[in-house]
């Protein structure tokens, strides 16, 4: 087939513009899918009730069995015996609020004597921090996890005189059984501390005193602020709960500590 001049040149421009366009419309495409970006525009979510309508899995129940007897051993071991109920009654201290401070001075202290060569002087922790009672009978791994269950770790701060006579005033104007450890006073009719001691010696306003308490209080929790004027904490990498099971391990007999520490006129 042959073609004039004319139309062969009419065809070499056609096609050279085609040419072109598909270029462009390549450029197009590849510029607008490189630079195609996602962005969620919307989340949204249903909150679906436990209850005794869903029926349970089998094969899911078959398959955690192993791991739950396996906990529920640990748990159940028996570490001790408590003769009688330790519970949260009481106004300015408790029976377990007692035990749970003294056993943190005692157990604390032999890591921090070990590491700084000086001794916890108090141990101050909070009430609410104890989520359960110790009832009388076999005391077991389960137990500690039902007073603190929290993960709350040990933490030794060394406050100036001055912080402790704040903390004082705190507890006074609380009125809670926060535990307490180490230190005793009375309360006079007008609200007012006396016969301030620690580790039964006077309370010196000139000294320093390391206090034992938790990472939760260390951080203003409870608004125990007079932690804030801390000169140094120092982490003993201790848990509260870790303490508990090493002290029952050790006692078989948990003993009912009702001696006063702070004293009301």
């Amino acid at each position: 087939m042959k073609f004039a001049s004319h139309s062969v040149s009419k065809l070499k421009k056609y096609a050279n513009n085609w040419l072109q366009i598909g270029l462009i419309l390549t450029f197009v495409l590849t510029t607008s899918c490189s630079q195609q970006k996602h962005f969620i525009t919307a989340i949204s979510g249903a909150q679906i009730p436990i209850s005794d309508t869903i029926k349970s899995d089998l094969k899911i129940e078959k398959y955690i069995k192993p791991f739950k007897d396996h906990i529920d051993q640990d748990l159940n071991k028996v570490l001790a015996h408590a003769p009688t109920t330790l519970d949260k009654s009481g106004k300015w201290q408790t029976t377990v609020g007692n035990l749970m401070a003294d056993a943190t001075m005692l157990y604390g202290n032999r890591i921090f004597k070990a590491r700084t060569s000086k001794e916890i002087d108090i141990v101050l922790l909070n009430l609410g921090g104890i989520r359960s009672i110790l009832p009388k009978g076999d005391v077991t791994t389960r137990t500690a996890f039902e007073l603190m269950p929290f993960e709350n770790k040990v933490i030794v701060a060394e406050l100036p005189g001055e912080a402790i006579i704040e903390m004082i005033d705190y507890l006074i104007s609380e009125k809670k059984a926060h535990p307490l450890s180490g230190m005793t006073f009375t309360i006079t009719k007008d609200n007012r501390p006396q016969d301030i001691r620690i580790g039964g010696q006077p309370f010196d306003k000139g000294k320093t005193y390391n206090v034992a308490t938790s990472d939760y209080l260390i951080n203003g929790g409870d608004r125990m602020y007079f932690f804030g004027k801390s000169i140094k904490n120092s982490d003993i990498d201790y848990k509260l709960r870790a303490i508990m099971i090493d002290y029952f391990k050790d006692h078989s007999i948990i003993p009912t500590l009702t001696d006063i520490r702070i004293n009301q006129e």
